[in-house]
């Protein structure tokens, strides 16, 4: 057919909000070779506990049925956890769902969602969807949050401050001295989420903030945890909000019912047994150690490799970012390259360490700007 006559897609002629049109979606990294290994989405590399496996067989046999829509039975046992109330815990699935929905229930057209740049991917596009602004303040020099500029960038306007420690894609942790004096900066009306998805993974950094030791000290404070990283539960979608109950039921009522399934809650339940918890964190320890080995090693090469405190590494490879990520690839790496800042590499299978070190090693940067030499 003639392309100058051909028909418009179906659905093109549909008015749609213009920033929601433009906004690029969601896409996965590449699926590594049969031979390679998958290091761009901060997996973990662990096959399930058999008993966590269980768990999910069991909670097959009432797929014909609703989930609690309220997941109780989870938010009671992470509130015995944190000794806090039920009401004061929020499941979602996965902490992006329950992120969307705490910005969704604070930030609507005119407002201001500020957060470190660069930081989580999803930032941008939840507040594009909320209707919101972002305002990105840069990373510091050392790849962490500066949170003096944060809260110098809050305004009027603002409505949500997302901080992310040990934040992703950098690795780099906020302490608690830096958070609890950005906490007397910011007005006690304005919504901070502390995102600590990879809180688990933190080793060596003991002035660390922790979020657990803030809650009931800030009436606007929430902190977001997950299943996915730690506990080995990507791929189920379970995370969780703490904070007060009037925040949490703004977001009860933006999140999408009955997104977490009876699986999930099982999954996590179990995850939560002692012997399994012990299990999965021996595991936790074990990726930290490969994470820091990688590093140390890297740091050898001469890569500038930033303190990493999550399951994953920051190389600031600039403007060569693509040209390395096209290599790792090509030995079979498949990692997560940001253009033109750097790429974030998953510590994955043991297997996966000397193929990682040997191409890097072939890539080192000829000046801290990350310029393969």
């Amino acid at each position: 057919m003639d392309r100058v006559n051909a028909p418009e897609p179906r659905g093109a002629g549909v008015r749609l909000r213009p920033e929601i049109a433009a906004l690029p979606p969601y896409r996965q990294g590449r699926p590594a070779p049969a031979d390679g290994f998958k290091l761009s989405s901060n997996e973990n590399p662990f096959d399930p506990l058999p008993s966590v496996a269980e768990a999910v067989a069991a909670s097959a046999s009432t797929i014909n049925r609703y989930p609690d829509a309220t997941a109780l039975a989870l938010r009671e046992a992470l509130a015995r956890r944190y000794g806090v109330t039920a009401d004061e815990v929020l499941v979602g699935a996965g902490s992006v769902a329950l992120l969307a929905a705490l910005i969704q229930a604070a930030a609507a057209p005119g407002d201001e969602v500020v957060y470190s740049w660069r930081s989580f991917e999803a930032y941008p596009g939840l507040v594009t969807v909320s209707g919101a602004t972002s305002v990105q303040v840069p990373n510091r020099a050392d790849h962490g949050h500066d949170l003096e500029a944060m809260a110098a960038a809050i305004t009027d306007r603002t409505r949500v401050v997302i901080v992310c420690s040990p934040n992703n894609p950098t690795g780099v942790v906020v302490t608690a001295a830096e958070f609890e004096a950005f906490m007397a900066k910011v007005p006690a009306d304005l919504l901070v989420l502390l995102d600590e998805a990879y809180i688990e993974f933190v080793r060596d950094a003991p002035g660390a903030v922790d979020g657990s030791t803030l809650l009931g000290r800030y009436p606007n404070l929430v902190i977001l945890r997950t299943f996915s990283k730690a506990y080995g539960l990507a791929g189920l979608r379970v995370g969780y909000a703490i904070g007060p109950v009037p925040i949490l039921d703004a977001a009860r009522a933006t999140i999408t019912p009955l997104s977490v399934t009876a699986a999930s809650t099982a999954a996590a339940l179990a995850s939560l047994e002692p012997a399994a918890e012990a299990e999965l964190l021996e595991r936790v320890g074990v990726i930290a150690e490969r994470r820091d080995r990688v590093r140390t090693a890297l740091i050898a090469q001469g890569w500038p490799i930033p303190v990493a405190q999550g399951n994953f590494i920051w190389l600031p490879a600039g403007e060569a970012t693509a040209e390395v990520a096209e290599r790792l690839f090509d030995a079979g790496l498949v990692t997560r390259a940001f253009p033109p800042a750097g790429i974030r590499v998953s510590i994955g299978e043991e297997e996966s360490v000397d193929s990682l070190l040997r191409i890097l090693g072939e890539l080192v940067p000829a000046s801290q700007e990350g310029h393969p030499g």
